[in-house]
């Protein structure tokens, strides 16, 4: 079979992905993306250091920052554009992947018809599919981890310094996409470590100095594509590894009907996940791959390592197996199902054709026909799922999960987890006759809004969910809803477009009560407190004074009114969107907030966009706070019992100590104060601390005290036994006491 073949299935796949490139939502990921490419540039332009800020500031660019080069070069600005071209961007990429995978099966089998099959099963895997148009991070990492491979087989076919040196630098490059990349290295090394093992002395040096030159290579591509690096390599590097491991952020998934958090998933999580979403002959083959690699390889003993094809297969395997292990050894967050593990694909792939061609070299050698075209149906059964799916195969499930039932996947798994199928719905509700839609404001209707042209993104009105003339929903509708549409896979439901019956605005009056109280707070947003509630106030306002999300922390009075899971923090966070609380209108925007039912010691409230990581404004105040006004006002008639940075009040009878700073600012009480109270008997102590001789009663001044007009008050309670000595004031982590006081009881 000529090659001209397989490149007309791949030009007939990119004709097919070309024609339905922008029938795709986006991916809530996607801005963040496209900020962290353009601090990128910027960075290294030396235009700004936005960058070292940024939440995923560890995160490779080897891809973002292109496609945002991309975007100034075209003089890309609006949404749907910026969207549309980093899709068919990504698409080209896997497209790549697709060619590469023909390219190392023609080599390594030495037969173009499994080549050809093998490049069809890699493109027809269906929620691989989807994301080769939205997955902007994790697909060419896909690619790249394919290309890696097919540098790894010609590096070990040929053997020389300059194939080697290559392969570092796709290994480096890859390593540029995303930290996991670093897992070829070992890899790589102990296939080298192998070939050294049992080579000629001579031979020998030739393998040990084609290992060092393929690891300088790794190394200096991977530090010449990520400048996050550039300033402190082994540091940032340990941090970028570290952060890959364990993320910062935590979110709950639903796995096997059962709420799991992202930093604690079973060891079966990604086994599972992968093989309940890749198509069955795919994983037949894989497996029969698999078990042929540990049947020839025991069959032939040492010789393996002189068999080309049992050696590459052998790689590929341990590129398979290796990031599963690791993801468990080191208990790894992953959440959204097995998409940062995408990649598994790349080896897999190659594993079922190797699976193929042991089953037509072996048992089916007189009947090759039947089994490439058993082969055939396979791949194309894959193929026909992902066309039937269009445009939600991301929620493609194999028959090993219960397809029927309604609704049943849906209470076992988080089915589109990035919210893709939204934009199907808004193409439904644009249909809809009034000039101007409002649609409620839910955690799920701001994906995909940035994808629709401009004329149909002025016509939709994201708005508070009091005052929507429709809303979308996540699943299946109660019984009685005016359901217009509803994105249905499986017998799931996805989203349903409702119509609702708005209300009459209630915010107007809410802000014309809030205006006859005292503000507690005039700074970003002017902020008001009213029978337990706390009101948002600005005007004049628009739409862009909303960006972001507002984030509340509250310190109560005693820290056993928080949620048992807040307790060691000492506060309970928590964030709203603006629209989901509030409303803007005429030039004004208003929102509403519960506050606890419990004393709340202080409130810190800021307005923050974690993805390009800029706080709007932030500020703190008291609330229910009494006893600290009174302890001022009891300490500023006295005289101080102790004078430091803090003047220390020292009640006795009461068993209080207060302090006091005036003029004081919330940088005054950042860092931690410590309390060390030494008893008149050491059996006083609890039994742990007998031997330091002193109780530890350290402290985060939020947690203790206040800071208003100008005034920083703390109260401690003192233990009830008897006393000989205090010894408190301020430390900072890492670098000692920034000042200390002494007192005798």
């Amino acid at each position: 079979m000529p090659h001209w073949a397989a490149l007309a299935a791949l030009g007939l796949f990119l004709l097919v992905g070309l024609a339905i490139f922008d029938d795709y939502g986006s991916s809530p990921d996607e801005n963040a993306h496209r900020i962290h490419g353009a601090a990128t540039i910027d960075y290294v332009l030396g235009d700004g250091d936005v960058l070292l800020g940024l939440p995923d500031r560890t995160h490779g660019v080897a891809a973002q920052a292109p496609l945002a080069l991309a975007e100034r070069a075209l003089g890309l600005d609006d949404s749907r554009k910026l969207s549309l071209a980093r899709h068919l961007m990504t698409h080209l990429l896997f497209m790549a992947g697709g060619l590469f995978t023909y390219l190392i099966a023609a080599r390594i089998f030495n037969n173009k018809c499994i080549a050809l099959l093998a490049m069809a099963l890699f493109l027809s895997h269906p929620r691989l599919y989807t994301h080769s148009f939205v997955n902007d991070k994790d697909i060419p990492f896909l690619a790249a981890f394919v290309i890696a491979l097919f540098l790894i087989e010609r590096a070990f076919r040929r053997g020389n310094l300059w194939a080697f040196a290559l392969l570092g630098a796709g290994v480096g490059t890859l390593t540029g996409l995303r930290t996991m990349g670093v897992i070829v290295v070992p890899v790589v090394l102990a296939a080298q470590g192998l070939d050294a093992l049992w080579a000629s002395p001579a031979e020998r040096k030739r393998v040990l100095l084609s290992a060092g030159v393929f690891v300088l290579a790794a190394g200096l591509t991977t530090y010449a594509g990520r400048p996050y690096l550039w300033s402190d390599p082994a540091g940032r590097f340990i941090e970028a590894l570290t952060q890959s491991a364990r993320y910062f952020i935590v979110t709950e998934e639903l796995f096997l009907g059962t709420p799991v958090l992202s930093n604690d998933v079973p060891a079966w999580y990604i086994p599972t996940w992968f093989s309940i979403t890749t198509p069955p002959f795919a994983l037949l083959l894989g497996c029969i791959g698999i078990a042929a690699l540990l049947t020839r390889s025991a069959l032939s003993r040492s010789s393996a390592l002189q068999n080309t094809r049992l050696r590459f297969a052998a790689l590929a395997a341990a590129c398979f197996g290796a990031p599963i292990a690791a993801a468990i050894l080191f208990e790894s967050t992953i959440f959204n199902g097995w998409r940062h593990l995408y990649f598994l694909w790349a080896p897999f792939s190659l594993l079922a054709a190797f699976g193929l061609h042991w089953l037509i070299s072996g048992a089916f050698r007189r009947r090759r026909a039947l089994a490439y075209g058993a082969a055939a149906v396979g791949i194309g059964a894959s193929a026909v799922a992902t066309a039937l799916l269009h445009p939600n195969q991301q929620v493609y499930f194999n028959f090993v999960e219960d397809r029927v039932t309604q609704d049943r996947l849906s209470e076992r798994y988080v089915m589109d987890y990035w919210n893709l199928s939204l934009y199907e719905l808004y193409g439904h509700l644009l249909n809809e006759e009034p000039p101007t839609l409002t649609i409620q404001y839910r955690g799920e209707t701001r994906g995909s809004l940035g994808m629709l042209a401009e004329a149909d993104r002025e016509r939709i009105r994201v708005v508070n969910p009091a005052l929507a003339d429709f809303s979308i929903r996540a699943g299946r509708p109660e019984e009685g809803a005016e359901t217009l549409r509803t994105i249905e896979v499986y017998n799931n439901a996805l989203f349903a477009l409702v119509r609702e019956q708005p209300g009459e605005n209630p915010f107007p009056a809410i802000y014309e009560t809030a205006l006859s109280l005292n503000p507690i707070v005039r700074s970003g947003f002017d902020l008001y407190a009213l029978d337990r509630m706390l009101i948002y106030v600005k005007a004049p306002c628009e739409s862009g004074d909303l960006k972001g999300a507002f984030f509340l922390r509250f310190y109560p009075a005693s820290p056993d009114n928080l949620p048992e899971e807040w307790r060691w923090a000492g506060y309970w966070e928590t964030r709203f969107r603006f629209l989901e609380r509030g409303s803007l209108f005429n030039g004004k925007c208003v929102a509403t907030f519960p506050l606890p039912d419990y004393p709340v010691l202080n409130v810190h409230v800021y307005q923050y966009y974690g993805y390009s990581n800029e706080l709007y404004w932030e500020d703190l105040f008291p609330l229910d706070a009494e006893e600290h006004y009174a302890a001022y006002k009891t300490a500023a008639d006295g005289e101080p019992d102790a004078r430091a940075a803090f003047d220390l009040h020292l009640n006795r009878q009461a068993r209080i100590l207060t302090y006091v700073k005036e003029p004081c600012a919330l940088s005054d009480v950042e860092r931690k104060f410590f309390l060390h109270i030494a008893p008149e008997r050491v059996d006083d102590l609890p039994a742990e601390r007998r031997e330091h001789g002193f109780d530890n009663l350290d402290f985060a001044y939020l947690t203790r005290g206040v800071v208003f007009d100008g005034k920083c008050v703390a109260v401690l309670p003192l233990p009830d036994y008897a006393i000989e000595r205090i010894r408190t004031g301020q430390f900072e982590r890492g670098e000692g006491e920034v000042w200390e006081a002494r007192l005798r009881f």
